[in-house]
């Protein structure tokens, strides 16, 4: 545990990148061997449009990495943060650091953009995707980046998180972003029982139907406790789903990259429909 957590205290930007770009690929491939839905679209073109919201993030995540350091390096030096509040060996601190980590960077600002509308008119432009595929792990406006950004750095500084359960922690939400909303078709048996812990590829397609209250359901990025445990679980039929938003389902509104930078700023349209398994 302690080279794992050493390894990842030092690696790399370029090393990150390339685990990133290699993920993408890997799930890019599966798709075309097990697909969940086949999607009649142009894949690049898609692709295109959602690794350039990728970019975006990838370029703010630099801006304010150093940020990120610093508060890590202080909540070291000052011996502050939930994980100095008692002596603890090693693997426990990791697996606690990740789920702060996980719970406020992840699941509680997702939950806040469901909840507060001009911060959900950010995140809309993540729920118009009408074709989930490994590309829409990643596709956050730039104003979302920076709110759930500012929300991982502050739970570092509340876990007093050293840089390297951070870096790992980061790894780790990039790879269940993309396994999660990759077209792949998934063991229902095997997803279900790995739902208990963690969030599974059938568990979050659930959140990406077009239609409330199902769009208001399963936050979790790495760790399904937390929707569990605040009753924010949902299950359907991978035959039921539609994916997209109800709002915006036109492709002038969920193809076309200029407005897709505008959504933020639009006129708020109220949901229209109501999911019924009728």
């Amino acid at each position: 545990m302690e080279s794992i957590i050493s390894y990842f205290s030092s690696i790399p930007s370029e090393t990150r990148t390339v685990l990133l770009v290699s993920g993408i690929a890997l799930f890019w491939v599966l798709e075309g061997v097990l697909p969940l839905f086949s999607f009649q679209y142009k894949k690049i073109k898609h692709a295109g449009i959602n690794l350039l919201f990728t970019l975006i993030q990838l370029l703010i995540g630099l801006l304010l990495a150093g940020l990120l350091l610093k508060v890590s390096d202080w909540t070291v030096d000052n011996n502050f943060g939930v994980l100095r509040l008692f002596a603890m060996p090693l693997w426990l601190k990791v697996i606690l650091g990740l789920m702060i980590l996980d719970f406020i960077g992840a699941y509680f600002i997702h939950w806040l953009e469901h909840q507060v509308k001009w911060m959900w008119k950010f995140h809309i432009v993540h729920h118009t995707d009408t074709t989930v595929d490994v590309t829409t792990g990643l596709r956050h406006h730039p104003g979302e980046t920076i709110f759930r950004l500012s929300f991982t750095i502050l739970a570092v500084a509340i876990a007093g998180a050293p840089i390297g359960i951070v870096m790992l922690y980061q790894t780790c939400s990039i790879f269940f972003a993309h396994l999660t909303h990759a077209n792949i078709n998934t063991e229902s048996t095997l997803d279900d029982v790995l739902s208990y812990v963690f969030v599974t590829p059938n568990m979050h397609k659930v959140h990406h139907h077009y239609v409330q209250p199902l769009t208001d359901t399963n936050y979790g990025n790495i760790f399904s406790l937390w929707d569990r445990l605040f009753g924010t679980f949902a299950k359907i039929n991978n035959s039921d789903l539609v994916y997209g938003l109800d709002t915006h389902m036109e492709p002038e509104a969920s193809e076309h990259i200029g407005n897709l930078f505008k959504i933020p700023f639009q006129p708020y349209r109220p949901p229209i429909g109501k999911f019924s398994e009728e």
